[in-house]
């Protein structure tokens, strides 16, 4: 687990708690032989939703590369602490949190940042409850739509959010401009560069997310939370992860 003398030199170091990351540590307990799940949001409740149509071309993306997806619907989830959890669209969006093992988050740009229609779904999903982390270690890829001219605004309020929210968000990244012009009359994203990012983007997340979703247990694992909870770190990963996968 660590080396005394190696610690020797670190009298704040509780030893018990170290742990030497390597390469040998970084693989799998255990092979997942399910496809990858995502969870896709979108920020926009108009009928002909940009946001949305993007979401589902994401979408469409990820079955083509083998992956199982859901997309939530914004509709009727009520205001954060406006109603308790329990509410249907709350535990609805929460579970399909804690299912996923990445998640396409996808918003117009208003006044500069996320629509308050976004907002309020990562509002709802908690850091922790219930011993379960809803999007803790999972992949993430960020995209906007805008009315005009391309902008960066709301992808970057996305991956300050994803941060916040403890996932490993991918560098790529969609920003759709002028998105009235991008779609056909079928909600269908026309043939432009706008789309070969979005192709980028979800085969990068696609590919972030096999590398990432066998290991998110160990690669989240915090000197900090070990020293609090005196868990030792080999044995409780290795179990949590046989769990997790059992579970599937």
């Amino acid at each position: 687990m660590s080396d005394p003398d190696f610690l020797a030199d670190l009298t704040n170091i509780t030893a018990s708690a170290f742990d030497r990351p390597s390469l040998d540590r970084l693989a799998p307990p255990a092979a997942f032989t399910h496809p990858p799940r995502f969870l896709l949001l979108y920020g926009s409740l108009r009928e002909r939703s940009y946001s949305k149509l993007l979401t589902l071309e994401a979408e469409r993306l990820l079955q083509a590369f083998g992956a199982e997806t859901r997309v939530f619907d914004p509709r009727g989830l009520p205001l954060p602490d406006d109603a308790p959890p329990t509410h249907p669209k709350v535990a609805e969006l929460r579970e399909l949190s804690n299912w996923s093992e990445g998640q396409v988050w996808c918003s117009p740009e208003r006044h500069g940042a996320v629509t308050g229609v976004f907002k309020s779904q990562i509002d709802w999903l908690p850091l922790e409850v219930g011993g379960m982390r809803p999007t803790q270690g999972r992949t993430l890829a960020v995209m906007q739509v805008s009315g005009g001219s391309q902008s960066f605004n709301a992808v970057n309020s996305l991956r300050v959010l994803g941060r916040w929210m403890r996932m490993v968000v991918i560098p790529n990244q969609s920003s759709v401009a002028k998105a009235f012009q991008e779609f056909d009359d079928a909600g269908r994203m026309k043939p432009s560069a706008y789309y070969e990012r979005v192709v980028d983007v979800v085969e990068e997340l696609f590919k972030f997310t096999l590398l990432v979703r066998e290991r998110s247990e160990y690669l989240t694992s915090r000197y900090s939370e070990r020293k609090a909870s005196a868990i030792d770190v080999g044995a409780d990963l290795t179990a949590r992860a046989l769990a997790t996968d059992r579970s599937r």
